[in-house]
């Protein structure tokens, strides 16, 4: 898939969430990359502990989908609006675990509502449980 066509397929995906979705998002900067970077696989010493395995390897070497920022009850406490949150959807993975166009677009949208979940304040067990692992 040509990086115009993933952009397509982030468009659509995002074209088919539901409004009320959309509409609740504030300063929430949706993108995609290539592949997950050093940071985001969590090889900072902030975010490293919880993103390893017991062994100490990466958790995510597929990961498809991350928010990095306050989620809205997070935010309950006081927020300055200064540096946007983002969702960052990786190319690279959504291409090694899905075969079709098809499956990748349909996958971009569960990614992506995955991490507005997050920025909703959901934890990973209660987007299991909604079926959005």
């Amino acid at each position: 898939m040509t990086d115009e066509e993933f952009e397509v397929a982030v468009a659509e995906a995002l074209d088919a969430m539901p409004e009320q979705f959309m509409e609740a998002l504030r300063n929430v900067a949706i993108v995609w990359e290539e592949e997950p970077s050093a940071y985001h696989l969590g090889h900072d010493e902030e975010w490293g502990a919880e993103m390893r395995d017991a062994e100490g390897e990466d958790e995510f070497d597929d990961l498809l989908g991350l928010f990095d920022g306050l989620s809205i009850v997070e935010r309950a406490n006081g927020y300055d609006d200064d540096i946007p949150d983002v969702i960052t959807v990786f190319k690279g993975p959504h291409e090694r675990c899905f075969d079709s166009r098809e499956e990748i677009v349909e996958e971009v949208g569960k990614t992506i509502i995955h991490e507005l979940g997050h920025y909703f304040g959901l934890s990973e067990d209660q987007l299991a449980a909604m079926g959005y692992e």
